[in-house]
């Protein structure tokens, strides 16, 4: 597979209207909805496939899909939900955000629509990271570990540790994404004390944790009431794999795969243990990194990932390669992980398909 970005990145500045077509259409045309934020990339680069070929689209913010129903005729259009817009960075607010957000991906699940380029209830279940390591798991899918036990305070989870001789883990809130909360925990605990040193993106700040762009290092006291914090909320524990390194940096990918293809491959590359691209992290060619063979491995997981979510046409995954076999595991999957600036501000491709295979379903409803 050759993916390759252009050599000179440059940002569009160009701000789209809310109705994209190239020509007019009343309200009984067929077109794609598109659910989202009205400030960000997303929207703008989605609009913009959509206008290059040529196809209508219309735009709601999620505070007016209350309306959508009286202004469109759904059973001709394919329906886009892209994530609204939190407005909170505070870890504590994190579970009600999500629950509201998933009140609202139930709401649209009811809408009569032609078809959804992934449907609201698939996307809700990819929130939950347990359940939906868990389908995965059953189908035979390799995955990272995750441990069944929960934890309320840092000293059950230490004794944990003890007890299963585990020196180095990951915490992640249930719920969540960007990195919010997630927590590389190093320890190397005496039976009754010991040392532990922590990585995260969350700072604890007037008594709660909330979610930043910048990466910390804790360690002693500050680690344990960082732990303090972060283990009132509902954190799975799960397996610290080594991942594979390029030039001293160690690095996972985020593959987007789009009814059963995969169309990209993008490397992300930290000097710590956490690699999302918004904490300053880098990005990278694939083709750099000579990976021809585990290639094949990493196609071949990836589609038998997707196959477990036939109603999701396009999603985001993010896999790890362990350091020295190569083998690769599914971290996580995200149903709204499509956005790669790398991408949007060369060639724009992950859209372009993606509208592609939206105006094949328009024409197959008719």
């Amino acid at each position: 597979m050759a993916h390759r970005d252009a050599d000179g990145i440059t940002k569009s500045s160009s701000i789209l209207p809310h109705n994209v077509c190239v020509q007019k259409d009343g309200k009984g045309s067929s077109r794609i909805i598109l659910i989202g934020s009205d400030h960000g990339k997303r929207k703008q680069y989605f609009e913009q496939a959509a206008r290059e070929a040529g196809i209508c689209c219309s735009f709601y913010d999620w505070k007016d899909i209350r309306c959508i129903e009286q202004k469109e005729d759904l059973k001709r259009c394919v329906v886009k939900i892209d994530a609204p817009e939190w407005n909170s960075c505070r870890l504590n607010e994190l579970d009600a955000l999500t629950k509201q957000y998933e009140e609202g991906l139930l709401a649209l699940s009811r809408l009569k629509a032609g078809a959804f380029w992934n449907h609201p209830l698939d996307i809700a279940e990819l929130l939950d990271k347990q359940r939906c390591k868990k389908r995965l798991a059953l189908a035979g899918v390799t995955v990272t570990e995750m441990y069944e036990e929960r934890f309320s305070g840092r000293e059950e989870l230490f004794g944990f540790l003890r007890e299963n001789r585990l020196h180095q883990v990951f915490l992640k809130p249930v719920k969540g994404s960007g990195a919010a909360g997630v927590t590389a925990l190093r320890a190397s605990l005496l039976p009754t004390n010991g040392r532990i040193a922590l990585y995260t993106c969350a700072a604890l700040e007037q008594g709660g944790l909330v979610n930043t762009k910048q990466m910390y290092r804790l360690e002693g006291a500050d680690a344990e009431a960082y732990l303090d914090h972060l283990l009132k909320l509902d954190c799975v524990v799960e397996k610290w794999y080594p991942k594979s390194t390029f030039q001293k940096y160690c690095y996972d990918l985020r593959v987007i795969v789009q009814d059963g293809q995969i169309d990209y491959i993008l490397p992300r590359l930290s000097k710590g243990p956490i690699t999302n691209l918004q904490l300053n992290n880098h990005s990278m060619e694939f083709e750099a990194l000579h990976l021809d063979e585990t290639e094949e491995r990493i196609t071949e997981l990836c589609i038998q990932a997707a196959n477990c979510y036939p109603r999701l046409h396009g999603i985001g995954m993010d896999v790890l390669l362990e350091q020295g076999s190569g083998q690769p595991y599914i971290i996580e999957l995200n149903a709204q992980g499509d956005l790669l600036h790398r991408d949007v501000y060369g060639e724009n491709r992950i859209y372009r398909r993606q509208v592609e295979l939206m105006r094949e379903m328009l024409r197959q409803i008719g």
